[in-house]
């Protein structure tokens, strides 16, 4: 058997081989980073034998944490069984069609097809293709224009970062030309002069001066999470999606649901969609579809837009080698069986979720927190440097980045987004590991005010 290796040894090839997503090189070359070796139920454990309560369920992606032998077995045997093989050219294995019509059966009732992916970014990749696709087949070539919000997150490949309206990744690239930007939901942030509902509104309409800007004739579809994730767990004014919904249906506009972060219950409903009550016409799905054992993603497609591709379409010339994946595919078999069999919705709806809130709620009084709002098993604070003027904690989001590292360092994993402190914990937490989740925050907050000079 071969020794393992140290960590100074593996920190070293890390450094020397490794190229991270989105890390500074540079930044990484000269302080390293820490390396994840074993996993266990909610718990990751790093070389150096440190344990820390994982507080974003992976990537967002392991609601069921890390202790699920049944997803384990499943894999197992379907790589004995059928390792891989495509589903190109009127071919296809037995698991991407159990997986499929598992799907649809847990989906809202007007979806009927499902293409699979592997990714989040390569379902958004898919519904760039499939809007452009059933537009022309309806002979409206000039509809071809997508509009998304600002600060959204939809991947990282070309198409998934245009889609998406980070500043710091357009930056680096040349963003799709057909791709459009408007206002986020982000009351806290860009809204307090208005009530939360009048500004759910404001953000609403700013899609249709958009429409009307571009063309309704040229604009195809709207994409947008039902929260954004990765934008700061922004959870839009009750006001804003029933806007949206009629905007979208008036204006002949696809709706998009990205749920690759809000579905499998993390917004307390099985899909984000049904949580804010609107009918999307595609929806991304991915991540928690496998609860992370296996790379699958997709996208649910609606009847309206089903029909026309399948009626008469002819041939629609896209597609991965990993399409319908069948260990994938069993992975996300396994996946759905424990969330059906262990009524994984229901515990998070009539129990967990309004605990979550509770405990998470009670950050309110630290004094470096502006604001604290939670959806489901999602939750954000704002940091701020004064309660009253609302004056963020540091410049360039730093106050978010410290509390994030004195979090790490109290045993817990959460997430600095801009000038917010995110977290997406696992479904399978107790009480108990919730109250510990948020102590553990608590004197992250503690330390983070402290090395501002704020008295807590």
């Amino acid at each position: 058997m071969t020794q393992a290796a140290s960590t100074d040894q593996l920190q070293s090839m890390d450094r020397a081989h490794h190229l991270h997503p989105f890390t500074d090189p540079t930044e990484y070359a000269r302080k390293g980073g820490r390396v994840m070796v074993e996993a266990e139920h909610i718990y990751i454990r790093d070389s150096e034998g440190r344990q820390l309560l994982d507080g974003m369920s992976g990537l967002w992606c392991c609601p069921l944490g890390y202790t699920q032998p049944s997803i384990v077995e499943a894999v197992y045997e379907q790589l004995q069984r059928l390792p891989y093989y495509n589903s190109f050219f009127q071919c296809s294995n037995d698991r991407a069609i159990e997986l499929a019509a598992a799907l649809l059966e847990v989906m809202p009732d007007h979806f009927s097809k499902i293409f699979f992916t592997s990714s989040g970014s390569e379902a958004n990749d898919t519904n760039i293709r499939l809007v452009h696709r059933y537009f022309d087949l309806l002979d409206q070539p000039s509809k071809k224009i997508i509009i998304s919000r600002e600060n959204a997150y939809h991947g990282s490949t070309i198409a998934g970062a245009s889609l998406g309206g980070m500043k710091s990744m357009h930056a680096q690239f040349t963003a799709l030309p057909y791709v459009h930007h408007v206002q986020q939901p982000y009351w806290f942030k860009e809204g307090r002069d208005l009530s939360p509902d009048e500004f759910g509104i404001k953000a609403a309409q700013a899609i249709e001066a958009k429409i009307d800007e571009l063309g309704e004739e040229n604009v195809a579809a709207f994409i947008a999470e039902p929260i954004q994730g990765a934008g700061g767990v922004v959870i839009p004014p009750d006001s804003y999606w029933p806007a949206v919904k009629e905007i979208c249906e008036r204006r002949n506009i696809l709706l998009i649901s990205d749920e690759v972060i809000c579905g499998f219950g993390r917004t307390g409903a099985w899909f984000g969609c049904e949580t804010y009550g609107f009918e999307p016409d595609l929806l991304t799905f991915a991540k928690a579809v496998s609860n992370g054992f296996q790379p699958l993603g997709g996208v649910a497609v609606g009847d309206k837009v089903a029909k026309v591709l399948t009626e008469g379409g002819g041939e629609f010339a896209h597609g991965y080698t990993y399409t319908g994946h069948p260990a994938a595919c069993a992975a996300g078999l396994a996946t759905l069986e424990i969330y059906r069999n262990q009524g994984t919705m229901e515990h998070i709806g009539n129990s967990l979720a309004p605990y979550f809130a509770s405990q998470w709620h009670q950050l309110a009084d630290h004094p470096i927190v502006g604001a604290v709002r939670t959806q489901g098993m999602l939750a954000a604070v704002e940091l701020v440097k004064d309660k009253h003027s609302m004056e963020r904690l540091a410049p360039e989001n730093k106050g978010a980045l410290v509390c994030r590292d004195a979090a790490i360092e109290s045993g817990v994993m959460i997430r600095a987004i801009g000038d917010a402190i995110a977290s997406a914990p696992p479904y399978v937490c107790s009480e108990q590991e919730i109250d510990l989740l948020v102590d553990r925050l608590r004197q992250a907050l503690d330390k983070t005010a402290a090395e501002f000079g704020i008295s807590t």
